[in-house]
Protein backbone atom coordinates (compact mmCIF):
# COMPACT_ATOMS: atom_id res chain seq x y z
CA UNK A 1 0.00 0.00 0.00
CA UNK A 2 1.27 3.44 -0.42
CA UNK A 3 0.72 6.26 1.67
CA UNK A 4 0.01 9.56 1.68
CA UNK A 5 3.02 11.28 2.86
CA UNK A 6 6.57 12.12 0.65
CA UNK A 7 9.11 13.02 2.98
CA UNK A 8 13.56 12.92 2.57
CA UNK A 9 16.58 11.85 4.05
CA UNK A 10 19.65 13.71 5.16
CA UNK A 11 22.26 11.56 3.80
CA UNK A 12 23.72 9.90 1.19
CA UNK A 13 22.06 6.55 2.28
CA UNK A 14 19.93 5.34 4.30
CA UNK A 15 20.03 5.35 8.41
CA UNK A 16 18.07 3.60 11.44
CA UNK A 17 15.67 6.33 11.53
CA UNK A 18 14.96 6.76 8.03
CA UNK A 19 14.57 2.35 8.01
CA UNK A 20 12.02 2.92 10.83
CA UNK A 21 10.11 6.22 9.31
CA UNK A 22 10.35 4.00 5.50
CA UNK A 23 7.98 1.10 7.26
CA UNK A 24 5.51 3.46 8.39
CA UNK A 25 2.36 2.55 6.63
CA UNK A 26 1.41 6.13 5.22
CA UNK A 27 4.76 6.92 4.04
CA UNK A 28 4.03 6.70 0.23
CA UNK A 29 6.80 8.53 -1.09
CA UNK A 30 10.37 9.33 -1.06
CA UNK A 31 12.01 12.64 -2.98
CA UNK A 32 16.01 13.23 -3.26
CA UNK A 33 17.70 16.12 -2.77
CA UNK A 34 21.33 17.22 -3.98
CA UNK A 35 22.28 16.43 -0.37
CA UNK A 36 21.82 12.86 -1.26
CA UNK A 37 23.65 12.16 -4.57
CA UNK A 38 27.06 11.25 -5.14
CA UNK A 39 27.00 9.56 -8.19
CA UNK A 40 24.64 7.47 -10.20
CA UNK A 41 25.83 4.28 -8.50
CA UNK A 42 25.48 5.59 -5.50
CA UNK A 43 22.04 6.49 -5.97
CA UNK A 44 20.97 3.28 -7.87
CA UNK A 45 22.33 1.96 -4.50
CA UNK A 46 20.25 4.37 -2.41
CA UNK A 47 17.12 3.80 -4.20
CA UNK A 48 17.55 -0.16 -3.84
CA UNK A 49 18.02 -0.22 -0.68
CA UNK A 50 14.56 1.56 0.03
CA UNK A 51 12.55 -0.30 -2.11
CA UNK A 52 14.15 -3.72 0.00
CA UNK A 53 12.66 -2.13 2.98
CA UNK A 54 9.26 -0.56 1.24
CA UNK A 55 9.21 -2.14 -2.39
CA UNK A 56 5.78 -0.11 -2.80
CA UNK A 57 7.70 2.93 -2.02
CA UNK A 58 7.82 6.11 -5.16
CA UNK A 59 10.74 7.28 -5.49
CA UNK A 60 11.17 10.73 -6.91
CA UNK A 61 12.93 14.17 -7.69
CA UNK A 62 13.32 17.42 -9.01
CA UNK A 63 14.87 17.14 -12.16
CA UNK A 64 13.75 20.08 -14.52
CA UNK A 65 16.56 21.67 -15.88
CA UNK A 66 18.77 24.58 -15.58
CA UNK A 67 18.47 25.61 -12.01
CA UNK A 68 16.41 22.95 -10.45
CA UNK A 69 18.13 19.81 -11.15
CA UNK A 70 19.74 17.85 -7.96
CA UNK A 71 20.99 15.14 -9.89
CA UNK A 72 24.57 16.57 -10.83
CA UNK A 73 27.49 14.44 -10.59
CA UNK A 74 27.50 11.74 -13.31
CA UNK A 75 24.60 13.04 -14.94
CA UNK A 76 23.85 15.45 -18.11
CA UNK A 77 23.36 18.61 -16.82
CA UNK A 78 20.27 19.61 -18.61
CA UNK A 79 19.51 23.63 -20.00
CA UNK A 80 16.89 25.48 -18.73
CA UNK A 81 13.12 24.47 -20.61
CA UNK A 82 13.42 28.75 -21.46
CA UNK A 83 16.15 27.74 -23.86
CA UNK A 84 13.63 25.68 -25.98
CA UNK A 85 11.26 28.89 -25.81
CA UNK A 86 13.92 31.20 -27.34
CA UNK A 87 14.62 28.81 -30.19
CA UNK A 88 10.99 28.36 -30.72
CA UNK A 89 10.45 32.08 -31.69
CA UNK A 90 12.58 31.59 -35.08
CA UNK A 91 13.19 27.65 -35.15
CA UNK A 92 9.71 26.10 -33.64
CA UNK A 93 10.31 22.72 -35.55
CA UNK A 94 13.33 22.21 -34.01
CA UNK A 95 12.74 23.52 -30.73
CA UNK A 96 9.90 21.06 -30.43
CA UNK A 97 11.74 17.94 -31.54
CA UNK A 98 14.87 19.36 -28.84
CA UNK A 99 12.22 19.46 -26.27
CA UNK A 100 11.00 15.53 -26.71
CA UNK A 101 14.30 14.89 -26.84
CA UNK A 102 15.62 16.55 -23.55
CA UNK A 103 12.49 14.87 -22.00
CA UNK A 104 13.37 11.46 -23.11
CA UNK A 105 17.00 11.83 -21.90
CA UNK A 106 15.97 13.64 -18.36
CA UNK A 107 13.47 10.33 -17.83
CA UNK A 108 15.98 7.82 -19.15
CA UNK A 109 18.65 9.30 -16.61
CA UNK A 110 16.14 9.21 -13.79
CA UNK A 111 14.73 5.69 -14.31
CA UNK A 112 18.31 4.35 -14.61
CA UNK A 113 19.20 5.33 -11.13
CA UNK A 114 15.62 3.89 -9.75
CA UNK A 115 13.37 7.29 -9.31
CA UNK A 116 9.90 6.56 -10.26
CA UNK A 117 9.74 10.06 -11.58
CA UNK A 118 11.09 13.71 -12.25
CA UNK A 119 7.95 16.45 -10.94
CA UNK A 120 8.32 17.99 -14.37
CA UNK A 121 7.30 19.74 -16.41
CA UNK A 122 6.72 23.63 -15.43
CA UNK A 123 3.73 24.46 -16.93
CA UNK A 124 3.49 28.20 -15.70
CA UNK A 125 4.27 31.62 -17.82
CA UNK A 126 7.42 32.83 -17.48
CA UNK A 127 5.66 35.93 -16.49
CA UNK A 128 6.35 37.84 -13.63
CA UNK A 129 7.57 35.55 -11.20
CA UNK A 130 11.44 35.49 -10.00
CA UNK A 131 10.94 31.97 -9.09
CA UNK A 132 9.22 30.13 -11.99
CA UNK A 133 11.32 32.51 -14.82
CA UNK A 134 13.65 30.55 -17.03
CA UNK A 135 11.87 27.47 -15.75
CA UNK A 136 9.11 27.75 -17.92
CA UNK A 137 9.13 27.34 -22.01
CA UNK A 138 8.21 30.50 -22.36
CA UNK A 139 6.36 33.74 -21.86
CA UNK A 140 3.03 33.14 -23.65
CA UNK A 141 0.80 29.62 -23.98
CA UNK A 142 1.00 29.58 -27.56
CA UNK A 143 5.02 28.27 -27.24
CA UNK A 144 4.82 26.52 -23.79
CA UNK A 145 2.13 23.88 -25.35
CA UNK A 146 3.64 22.31 -27.99
CA UNK A 147 7.00 22.67 -26.29
CA UNK A 148 5.42 20.87 -23.28
CA UNK A 149 3.63 18.61 -25.26
CA UNK A 150 6.78 17.24 -26.84
CA UNK A 151 8.91 17.15 -23.19
CA UNK A 152 5.81 14.95 -22.22
CA UNK A 153 5.65 13.08 -25.05
CA UNK A 154 9.83 12.36 -24.85
CA UNK A 155 9.30 11.70 -20.95
CA UNK A 156 6.69 9.13 -22.00
CA UNK A 157 8.80 7.33 -24.28
CA UNK A 158 11.56 6.78 -21.81
CA UNK A 159 8.49 4.99 -19.82
CA UNK A 160 7.75 8.24 -16.72
CA UNK A 161 4.61 9.57 -15.59
CA UNK A 162 4.77 13.47 -15.64
CA UNK A 163 3.27 16.05 -13.20
CA UNK A 164 2.58 19.68 -14.25
CA UNK A 165 2.96 22.44 -11.98
CA UNK A 166 2.26 24.47 -10.36
CA UNK A 167 -2.05 25.00 -11.07
CA UNK A 168 -3.55 27.06 -11.57
CA UNK A 169 -0.80 28.90 -12.20
CA UNK A 170 2.30 30.90 -10.30
CA UNK A 171 4.29 32.58 -12.97
CA UNK A 172 1.76 35.43 -12.46
CA UNK A 173 2.19 36.06 -8.92
CA UNK A 174 5.62 37.80 -8.11
CA UNK A 175 5.88 36.10 -4.38
CA UNK A 176 8.35 33.27 -4.05
CA UNK A 177 5.87 30.95 -2.38
CA UNK A 178 9.09 28.89 -0.58
CA UNK A 179 9.70 31.98 1.35
CA UNK A 180 6.78 34.17 1.88
CA UNK A 181 3.14 34.58 1.56
CA UNK A 182 1.85 34.48 -2.57
CA UNK A 183 -1.28 35.98 -3.26
CA UNK A 184 -2.95 37.05 -6.38
CA UNK A 185 -5.89 39.27 -6.85
CA UNK A 186 -6.74 38.01 -10.49
CA UNK A 187 -10.24 37.12 -11.45
CA UNK A 188 -11.11 34.04 -12.47
CA UNK A 189 -11.81 34.89 -15.69
CA UNK A 190 -8.17 35.88 -16.05
CA UNK A 191 -6.23 33.45 -15.07
CA UNK A 192 -8.50 30.66 -16.93
CA UNK A 193 -7.33 32.78 -19.75
CA UNK A 194 -4.16 33.51 -19.14
CA UNK A 195 -2.43 30.81 -17.23
CA UNK A 196 -4.53 27.97 -17.08
CA UNK A 197 -4.68 26.88 -20.89
CA UNK A 198 -1.79 25.23 -20.48
CA UNK A 199 -2.46 22.29 -18.00
CA UNK A 200 -5.78 21.81 -19.50
CA UNK A 201 -4.85 22.10 -23.13
CA UNK A 202 -1.71 19.50 -21.94
CA UNK A 203 -4.29 17.26 -19.32
CA UNK A 204 -4.97 14.28 -21.57
CA UNK A 205 -1.16 13.81 -21.28
CA UNK A 206 -0.13 14.35 -17.70
CA UNK A 207 -0.49 11.92 -15.23
CA UNK A 208 -0.41 14.00 -12.24
CA UNK A 209 -0.34 17.94 -11.27
CA UNK A 210 1.00 20.12 -8.41
CA UNK A 211 -1.21 22.82 -7.64
CA UNK A 212 0.91 26.29 -5.98
CA UNK A 213 0.84 27.72 -2.85
CA UNK A 214 -0.35 30.78 -4.07
CA UNK A 215 -3.54 32.38 -2.72
CA UNK A 216 -6.20 33.64 -5.72
CA UNK A 217 -8.02 35.61 -2.87
CA UNK A 218 -10.84 36.77 -5.15
CA UNK A 219 -11.58 33.08 -5.42
CA UNK A 220 -10.81 31.27 -2.50
CA UNK A 221 -9.48 32.27 0.36
CA UNK A 222 -7.08 28.93 1.05
CA UNK A 223 -4.00 28.35 -0.91
CA UNK A 224 -4.82 26.25 -3.91
CA UNK A 225 -3.39 23.13 -2.78
CA UNK A 226 -5.72 23.34 0.49
CA UNK A 227 -8.55 24.66 -1.41
CA UNK A 228 -11.50 22.12 -1.97
CA UNK A 229 -12.97 24.86 -4.86
CA UNK A 230 -9.70 24.20 -6.99
CA UNK A 231 -8.86 20.74 -6.54
CA UNK A 232 -12.59 19.46 -5.91
CA UNK A 233 -14.59 21.84 -7.95
CA UNK A 234 -12.51 22.92 -10.73
CA UNK A 235 -10.17 20.20 -11.25
CA UNK A 236 -11.88 17.32 -10.42
CA UNK A 237 -15.71 18.02 -11.49
CA UNK A 238 -15.10 20.70 -14.21
CA UNK A 239 -11.96 19.50 -15.98
CA UNK A 240 -12.61 15.80 -15.22
CA UNK A 241 -8.82 15.74 -14.23
CA UNK A 242 -8.24 12.08 -12.69
CA UNK A 243 -4.65 11.88 -12.43
CA UNK A 244 -2.64 12.51 -8.90
CA UNK A 245 -2.53 15.96 -7.45
CA UNK A 246 0.36 16.58 -5.31
CA UNK A 247 0.84 19.02 -2.63
CA UNK A 248 3.72 21.29 -2.97
CA UNK A 249 6.21 21.39 -0.51
CA UNK A 250 4.56 21.52 3.16
CA UNK A 251 7.47 23.16 4.52
CA UNK A 252 7.63 26.39 2.26
CA UNK A 253 6.40 29.60 4.17
CA UNK A 254 2.99 29.97 1.95
CA UNK A 255 1.65 26.75 3.24
CA UNK A 256 2.02 27.68 7.03
CA UNK A 257 -1.19 29.83 6.55
CA UNK A 258 -2.50 26.35 7.73
CA UNK A 259 -0.63 25.81 10.84
CA UNK A 260 1.60 23.21 11.97
CA UNK A 261 2.79 19.93 9.68
CA UNK A 262 0.10 18.06 10.86
CA UNK A 263 -2.81 20.67 10.07
CA UNK A 264 -1.15 21.54 6.97
CA UNK A 265 -0.88 17.72 5.67
CA UNK A 266 -4.58 17.24 6.70
CA UNK A 267 -5.41 20.29 4.79
CA UNK A 268 -3.98 19.18 1.79
CA UNK A 269 -5.48 15.44 1.89
CA UNK A 270 -8.74 16.74 3.24
CA UNK A 271 -9.27 19.31 0.01
CA UNK A 272 -8.35 16.46 -2.72
CA UNK A 273 -4.54 15.86 -2.97
CA UNK A 274 -3.30 12.54 -2.76
CA UNK A 275 -0.12 12.92 -1.53
CA UNK A 276 1.43 15.77 0.46
CA UNK A 277 5.19 16.41 0.60
CA UNK A 278 7.14 17.57 3.96
CA UNK A 279 10.44 18.26 3.15
CA UNK A 280 13.72 19.43 4.25
CA UNK A 281 12.37 19.42 8.13
CA UNK A 282 12.36 15.66 9.66
CA UNK A 283 10.74 16.88 12.69
CA UNK A 284 7.84 18.04 10.92
CA UNK A 285 7.75 15.18 8.67
CA UNK A 286 7.53 13.13 11.44
CA UNK A 287 4.55 15.28 12.80
CA UNK A 288 2.76 15.24 9.80
CA UNK A 289 2.96 11.47 9.57
CA UNK A 290 1.34 11.37 13.46
CA UNK A 291 -1.16 13.60 11.76
CA UNK A 292 -2.41 11.67 8.85
CA UNK A 293 -1.99 7.84 11.31
CA UNK A 294 -5.82 7.04 11.36
CA UNK A 295 -6.81 8.37 8.12
CA UNK A 296 -7.59 6.18 5.13
CA UNK A 297 -4.73 5.50 2.44
CA UNK A 298 -4.96 7.07 -0.77
CA UNK A 299 -6.44 6.25 -3.85
CA UNK A 300 -3.95 3.29 -4.64
CA UNK A 301 -4.67 2.65 -8.65
CA UNK A 302 -4.82 6.50 -9.30
CA UNK A 303 -0.42 6.11 -7.22
CA UNK A 304 0.10 3.58 -8.96
CA UNK A 305 0.18 5.28 -12.28
CA UNK A 306 3.65 6.98 -10.80
CA UNK A 307 5.43 4.20 -11.00
CA UNK A 308 8.43 4.23 -13.34
CA UNK A 309 9.65 1.38 -15.72
CA UNK A 310 12.86 1.25 -13.80
CA UNK A 311 15.26 -1.07 -16.12
CA UNK A 312 17.21 -3.57 -14.36
CA UNK A 313 21.38 -2.89 -14.95
CA UNK A 314 24.24 -2.33 -12.83
CA UNK A 315 24.75 1.78 -12.54
CA UNK A 316 28.47 2.93 -12.82
CA UNK A 317 29.92 6.12 -11.41
CA UNK A 318 29.18 7.27 -14.67
CA UNK A 319 25.87 6.85 -17.16
CA UNK A 320 26.02 4.92 -20.04
CA UNK A 321 22.80 3.70 -21.43
CA UNK A 322 23.91 3.39 -24.49
CA UNK A 323 24.09 4.78 -28.52
CA UNK A 324 20.77 6.47 -28.28
CA UNK A 325 21.43 8.07 -25.30
CA UNK A 326 24.97 8.83 -26.46
CA UNK A 327 23.21 10.39 -29.19
CA UNK A 328 20.70 12.20 -28.08
CA UNK A 329 22.93 13.50 -24.57
CA UNK A 330 25.57 15.56 -26.98
CA UNK A 331 22.59 16.63 -29.33
CA UNK A 332 21.39 18.20 -26.03
CA UNK A 333 24.74 19.68 -24.63
CA UNK A 334 25.47 21.24 -27.83
CA UNK A 335 22.08 22.85 -27.67
CA UNK A 336 22.31 23.69 -24.73
CA UNK A 337 26.31 25.00 -25.60
CA UNK A 338 25.18 27.24 -28.55
CA UNK A 339 22.47 29.07 -26.06
CA UNK A 340 25.32 29.72 -23.17
CA UNK A 341 27.97 30.83 -25.82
Amino acid sequence: MIGALMLDIAGTELNQEDIELLQAPQVGGMILFGRNIESPEQVRALTDHMRQIRPDILIAVDQEGGRVQRLKSGFTLLPAMGKFGELYLSQPEKAAELAEQCGWLMASEVLAVGIDFSFAPVLDLNDISDVIGDRSFAKNMQDIIPLASAFLKGMKRAGMASTGKHFPGHGSVKADSHVAAAVDSRSYDEIYQKDMQSFIQLMPQLDALMPAHVIYDQIDPNPAGFSPYWIQQVLRSELKFDGVLFSDDLSMQAACVAGGADARIQAALNAGCDMGLVCNNRESACTALEGIANLPMPNQQRLERMRGQIPALNVGQQLDLGQDWARTRDRILEFKGQFSA
